[in-house]
């Protein structure tokens, strides 16, 4: 992205979301993005999809400009949007039947992913029978079904329990180590983001700008008592103490000052 920026504008008003965003992901990183509500970082993810249009700049995949909507891409959003009428292997087989590609060939992926994430004796259960995290790690799977270099992923665990999202969060990083691919990773969790990725983009309230992009130097893979070391700890509060800086987050001080 170079120079990016996207107003939205109505009969109303005008609203600006991002201004002037420039951000470059190399091959196979693991991306994340924190910020407040509202500062535009599902909008990035979408124009990076080419579903909507930025106002200004250039957005680029993989060194050629967006025009419109990819399909080389996989995109993961915050509710699982499972065909109710399909199971889950049928709504993985809808990834293969829409671009013509083999079915026999890729029903076996299909299953080979839900092995993964040990849902492949669901495989024949309809979304309706399965629970919030069950559903999303069907969802995971039919975006990655196609192995696609490019991975979105807006908000994907946010709906979910702690001890879930945290399945999630080890599931996703035991796929992305054994078939590296490029992933852009929006979340509010400033946890999930240094645990999970290579580098967190920290992104300023409306109109959203990049503020910070901060280099995650830890070891792979990450086991989730690795978030009660002082290294991870100092990440956190990093992220944490910008967004103290802009008024995002209150200190503690200024909470808690006049009860010492």
């Amino acid at each position: 992205m170079a120079a990016v920026g996207k107003r939205y504008t109505t009969a109303d008003e005008s609203v600006v979301a991002l201004e002037n965003v420039s951000l470059e992901i190399g091959r196979d990183q693991f991306v994340s993005v924190v910020g407040p509500s509202g500062c535009g970082k599902s909008t990035m993810l979408l124009m990076i999809a080419g579903l909507i249009k930025a106002s200004t700049g250039r957005v680029l995949v993989d060194g050629r400009e967006v025009q419109g909507p990819q399909t080389n891409l996989g995109i993961v959003f915050q509710e699982a949007n499972l065909l109710e009428w399909r199971t889950v292997a049928g709504n993985l087989a809808l990834q293969a039947e829409i671009r013509g590609l083999d079915r026999a060939k890729y029903a076996q992926k299909a299953m080979q992913l839900l092995t993964r994430v040990g849902l492949a004796a669901f495989a024949n259960r309809y979304p309706y029978e399965l629970s919030g995290g069950m559903q999303q790690r069907a969802s995971l799977c039919r975006a990655l079904l196609i192995d696609p270099p490019l991975l979105l992923m807006d908000e994907p665990f946010g709906a979910l329990d702690a001890l879930t999202r945290d399945d999630m969060n080890l599931d996703l990083q035991d796929i992305w180590m054994s078939s590296p691919k490029t992933v852009l990773f929006i979340t509010h969790s400033i946890s999930e983001a240094v645990f999970l990725s290579d580098r967190v983009i920290v992104m300023s309230p409306r109109p959203g700008q990049i503020i910070a992009d901060l280099k995650i130097d830890m070891p792979r893979p990450r086991m989730l008592r690795d978030r009660e070391t002082a290294q991870f700890g100092e990440y956190a509060n990093k992220v944490r103490e910008i967004f103290m800086s802009l008024g995002v987050l209150r200190s503690e001080q200024s909470r808690f000052g006049a009860h010492r």
